[in-house]
């Protein structure tokens, strides 16, 4: 009888301190999640604020081991799985920082026919701006002045940074943006604001004129 309480007594013992060990895996495990999950990846949030801090905070670090024939992810930036996705290319191709942040910052700006701010920008106004903070190429003009003044590409020598032109009007240049990378362009559109769109949607294919680039 009294080994049977004994037993009895180690068998609560026991289960008392597996109940506690396992609540304070989950406290444990919980916390674990709460500081690796990042919202920024999880809603892959469109805010200014989001790729801003990102870059700041770790995009500058890290890409400095980060290259395009890097296989360790764990070096990339929260900002470069944001725009891979955008693109629907490869994490390791996405490496210039200072043209995504700059896309990020302008952003949603809506399209103001003759606007050049952040309250408000063309496509042309846009394009111009993010040609000279990007890759110091000083520019003016409008759409149709920069197809003038532009070297014409073909489609195979496209690159990022190089303007694609659309006569949305059906019979001259009217509308500008900046080629990124597999066929994304970014721009001002008159519907949505600064976004990046595919030149192989049936709106934009079928007023496509072609590449070029601003030397």
């Amino acid at each position: 009888m009294k080994v049977r309480k004994e037993v009895l007594w180690v068998t609560v013992v026991l289960c008392v301190l597996g109940a506690v060990s396992c609540k304070s895996t989950k406290k444990s495990a919980s916390k674990t999640s709460n500081t690796t999950v990042s919202p920024f990846i999880d809603g892959m949030s469109f805010s200014r604020v989001a790729l801003s801090s990102n870059v700041a905070n770790t995009g500058s670090a890290k890409i400095k081991n980060f290259t395009a024939g890097s296989s360790n992810l764990e070096n990339a930036a929260l900002w470069q799985f944001k725009y891979a996705q955008l693109l629907d290319v490869r994490v390791e191709s996405v490496l210039n920082m200072q043209l995504f942040r700059f896309i990020e910052d302008w952003w949603g700006t809506p399209y103001v026919y003759g606007g050049k701010n952040k309250n408000g920008v063309d496509c042309s106004g846009f394009a111009n701006s993010l040609l000279a903070q990007v890759f110091s190429i000083p520019s003016g003009g409008s759409s149709a002045q920069l197809y003038e003044k532009s070297k014409k590409l073909s489609n195979a020598q496209i690159r990022e940074g190089d303007l694609v032109f659309f006569k949305t009007n059906g019979t001259s240049i009217s509308h500008v943006g900046v080629y990124l990378v597999n066929d994304k362009f970014v721009h001002a559109s008159t519907s949505s604001g600064v976004m990046i769109s595919d030149l192989n949607e049936s709106y934009w294919k079928k007023y496509y004129v072609g590449g070029g680039r601003v030397e």
